[in-house]
């Protein structure tokens, strides 16, 4: 049985999706980060860098227990052990890693900047605002430049790197990027919007 640790923010719920979208049953664990539970022991000994996601699966790699932390290696790891989401193809699968790695590297962060800046700052800093919504900006950008090539980040098939990307564009009002801007963002979070798994993960751990 797997162990989900999470709370509701897009990287956790990267991981609900992929489960989701698996329909691999697990098990539920909301680790509240409102109110510091990341930092108890419990959950330390599984993710060390007190940061939600967090993975136990008891059949591991030979039938043992692994522990996983970082959300772009849970992702790469559930989509390995159930053949799904990652392409098969040397090339594209490279394609996925790489927007993959795009995310966790600077899409995710950036992003997360901006929120803090924004929303959660104790005072106002107008510097830190104006520079991570403008590169919150970029990388939309870049991501938009992309699409209007491929259909989805690592090309004609969708992946996990669709999936690492969704939560944080769901989230666009936040770091204030107006989605009418990128038109193939858009069209983009619509078609993986109306995908069931998506709509049951986006929603972990509200309603279980």
């Amino acid at each position: 049985m797997i162990d989900l640790y999470t709370f509701g923010t897009p990287n956790g719920r990267k991981v609900s999706i992929l489960l989701e979208e698996l329909a691999v049953p697990y098990n539920l664990h909301v680790v509240d980060i409102g109110k510091d539970e990341q930092f108890a022991p419990s959950f330390l000994a599984i993710a060390p860098n007190n940061r939600i996601p967090a993975l136990v699966d008891q059949d591991g790699p030979g039938g043992k227990r692994i522990d996983i932390f970082e959300s772009g290696a849970i992702l790469i790891y559930l989509a390995e052990k159930y053949g799904k989401f990652i392409p098969a193809d040397p090339h594209v699968r490279m394609e996925c890693i790489k927007w993959l790695m795009w995310q966790m590297g600077g899409f995710g962060p950036m992003l997360g900047q901006a929120h803090h800046f924004l929303r959660a700052a104790k005072e106002d800093v107008p510097y830190g605002k104006a520079r991570y919504v403008a590169e919150a900006k970029r990388l939309y950008g870049v991501m938009d430049r992309h699409l209007a090539q491929k259909h989805f980040m690592a090309g004609d098939e969708y992946s996990i790197a669709d999936i690492a990307c969704y939560p944080w564009v769901c989230r666009h009002e936040w770091h204030q990027v107006d989605l009418t801007g990128y038109p193939n963002v858009s069209r983009w979070k619509k078609e993986i919007s109306n995908r069931d798994g998506v709509a049951r993960g986006m929603v972990v751990p509200n309603d279980r």
